[in-house]
């Protein structure tokens, strides 16, 4: 789930307000010529990045040994049903079934086997099982929005799901988050994680979400969209999205340093 904002003033800018900053910035960083993949740790239109980014430069440090040499999980640990986030109840839940599907590649295009694939999603009304989410759209009894899969030897994973919706977040007055999928990967230890959210394609509320504008280059933002793939749709069952994860490279997936 996005954190939710903590700024109290946030909530008295405007749309117009916030987007015209995203504006002044996106212009600002094309002047510059010096390209950004990643989103910015301190991104003003992102209200809540000014209270909670790091201000410090990051220092190495070395993990404890435990953390480097337990097992994080075991592959038995994980069911391939697991990765069906519309059977975990006794009914069918409401929304447009999708099936997601892509491959996790290091910068050289060679499958990443094995690794934990999670996903958490809002429901298809927008709303996610959590406490602090009390916006007014319905929970689903028969969707919890949370799975899993492992890579297999080609590093492809696959989910079946409903399409999530948009949800309000109290950024600024009015606003609202693009559809989206979070997505969590890990590799063989608790200091392997990569946390990244994936889009729709054609949503028309990325160009007022500042999550989604915190990355300030275009072509890295269209890296977290997913592609709609009607080899993947299914006849009368579902249709079919396509996103690959790269972990390393010129070509690296964006990360989520502000999740929680």
């Amino acid at each position: 789930m996005t954190a939710l904002n903590t700024n109290p003033d946030s909530a008295s800018a405007s749309q117009r307000e916030i987007s015209g900053e995203i504006t002044a910035i996106e212009t600002a960083y094309q002047h510059a010529g010096v390209e950004e993949t990643q989103p910015r740790l301190d991104y003003p239109p992102y209200r809540s990045s000014l209270l909670r980014h790091p201000t410090k430069d990051p220092h190495h440090a070395d993990p404890e040994t435990l953390e480097l040499c337990s097992p994080v999980f075991g592959e038995r640990d994980v069911h391939k049903l697991e990765a069906d986030l519309t059977i975990a109840h006794r009914g069918e839940p409401i929304g447009e079934r999708i099936v997601v599907t892509g491959r996790v590649l290091d910068g050289q295009g060679r499958p990443v086997r094995r690794q934990l694939v999670e996903i958490w999603q809002a429901n298809s009304a927008g709303r996610y099982i959590h406490k602090r989410d009390q916006h007014h759209a319905p929970i689903d009894p028969n969707f919890t929005g949370v799975g899993r899969c492992l890579t297999d030897e080609d590093g492809n994973y696959r989910f079946t799901t409903i399409k999530p919706g948009p949800y309000p977040w109290k950024n600024h007055h009015n606003a609202w988050r693009p559809a989206h999928i979070h997505f969590s990967l890990f590799g063989t230890d608790f200091t392997q994680r990569m946390i990244t959210q994936m889009y729709f394609p054609g949503d028309p509320l990325f160009p007022f979400d500042p999550i989604y504008q915190s990355i300030v280059d275009a072509k890295a933002r269209e890296r977290l969209v997913a592609a709609y793939d009607h080899d993947v749709t299914s006849h009368e069952w579902s249709t079919g999205y396509r996103w690959d994860i790269v972990l390393t490279g010129s070509n690296r997936t964006p990360l989520d340093d502000e999740e929680n």
